[in-house]
């Protein structure tokens, strides 16, 4: 397939990315007498000639925004430099706009910039003599050799008086902790992701109807995403109706919707390359049953519990256990469980039917980066950091469960932001049995 040449529109270069050079300048900082080399993401090939659509390295992008494959920075002696394909008018007229060196080092605020070809040889020279190497080792294997090569010829030099580093570190390690407090220019698009993505989650409640099946409804989020400018979803979409919604990462999305059962629709939108990540689950048929909306109740004030929990100074696992306990209490009531909550919550018995962690990171990856745990401790909240809010319910069929509970599936899940007082949830679709109810009545009144 061919693609249509670029307009001149779409040519014209960004403004400068000012939080890149702010992040490059922090690293310059921690690296001292260093030397880092960070790679783009290389294109791969999803079938013979034809690529996945590109997306960039996180880490890369953090510390650039530079859009573009075959590229690297590296950072030194308080340096940035981006080494990029050349401009080459032959090839943008089959692929697109490419910025060249020139430009990308005007536009992106680069101390210095060259060709990517160029990398190979100058590489022996920037990492001569440094006195660490910071590098994400392991994460591409072409890079990795690319490294190797160049610090063997450092050695080889040896009789000039020149020396590789003595160290190196694992460069994630520090982005790791950069990326984990979010700045206000990411939480701006994240926000942007969150609107997005909570328009799209209204939309698909509005079109469901019985006898529809899950992929209509996946072309509905993903119709909305696109319209409202985002880049597309975030990881493919769960929208998962009946029991299918007791398999937590189920993405065939190829079933009819239940007439009388509910439907969790897990998906979240991508803008810029930061992630929104939304889950809810309504009834197909627009009107919660009695025992749906027990069972949803329970899960929502799971997820009010777990927020309320969330300040700074709490451990990333408050949420959880404040979640965990309400679930547990809610599974006794339904008599899934017998015994003390304390009990219950201590033994993990309440796992059968909530098996999973109550939030993750979000940012640039929609499971972002950042530890949970220093050492024995779980990392203490603090304000800038974003994460998800999201407890469930699963109950499988079983010969000890009620057969009116079978093939229950729910799970609600925000976004949120630890603030200077507590938290901020800035995900908005929907998501109380009358906020729901009322969403889906009014899709059906203007379908009529």
């Amino acid at each position: 397939m061919t693609a249509e040449p670029l307009s001149p529109k779409k040519a014209q270069p960004k403004k400068p990315c000012r939080p890149q050079a702010a992040r490059r300048k922090r690293l310059l900082a921690h690296i001292g007498e260093g030397v880092a080399v960070i790679p783009a993401a290389t294109e791969k090939m999803r079938n013979r000639d034809t690529p996945y659509p590109y997306r960039f390295d996180s880490d890369f992008w953090y510390l650039t925004a530079f859009p573009e494959p075959d590229a690297a920075l590296v950072l030194a002696d308080g340096r940035s430099i981006l080494f990029c394909r050349e401009k080459d008018a032959a090839k943008e007229v089959w692929e697109g706009f490419r910025y060249g060196p020139e430009a990308a080092k005007e536009v992106f605020g680069f101390d210095a910039a060259f060709p990517f070809s160029s990398l190979e040889a100058q590489l022996p020279q920037l990492l001569a003599d440094r006195s660490a190497l910071w590098h994400s080792l392991g994460q591409d294997a072409e890079s990795d050799a690319r490294i190797i090569r160049a610090l063997n010829a450092v050695r080889g030099m040896c009789r000039t008086g020149k020396r590789p580093p003595a160290r190196i570190h694992d460069v994630r390690q520090t982005l790791d902790a950069m990326r984990l407090i979010k700045d206000a220019a990411e939480l701006v698009l994240m926000q942007e992701a969150a609107d997005i993505a909570a328009a799209g989650h209204l939309r698909a409640m509005r079109a469901c109807r019985p006898g529809k099946f899950e992929h209509e409804l996946e072309a509905e989020l993903i119709y909305e995403f696109r319209r409202r400018g985002a880049a597309g979803h975030a990881y493919a979409p769960i929208v998962a109706g009946g029991g299918n919604a007791c398999v937590l990462h189920y993405v065939e999305n190829d079933k009819r919707l239940p007439d009388a059962g509910l439907v969790l629709i897990d998906a979240g939108c991508e803008v810029r390359g930061y992630a929104a990540d939304i889950s809810r689950t309504f009834p197909v048929n627009g009107r919660f049953s009695a025992v749906q909306k027990d069972c949803y109740e329970i899960v929502l004030a799971a997820q009010a519990a777990a927020v309320a929990a969330i300040r700074p100074g709490a451990g990333f696992d408050a949420p959880h256990v404040a979640a965990a306990r309400i679930l547990t209490q809610g599974m006794v009531d339904l008599r899934l469980l017998s015994g003390t909550v304390d009990g219950l919550v201590e033994s993990g018995a309440y796992q059968r039917f909530y098996m999973h962690r109550t939030g993750h990171w979000l940012g640039l990856d929609v499971h972002d980066a950042g530890d949970y745990k220093q050492g024995e401790t779980w990392v203490p909240l603090a304000p800038g950091m974003t994460l998800t809010v999201e407890p469930g319910l699963y109950i499988r069929p079983a010969a000890d469960v009620p057969e009116h509970l079978h093939n229950l599936g729910i799970r609600i899940e925000d976004d949120v932001v630890v603030t200077k007082r507590g938290c901020r949830v800035y995900t908005r679709a929907p998501k109380t049995v009358a906020e729901i109810e009322a969403a889906m009545q009014s899709g059906r009144a203007g379908a009529t």
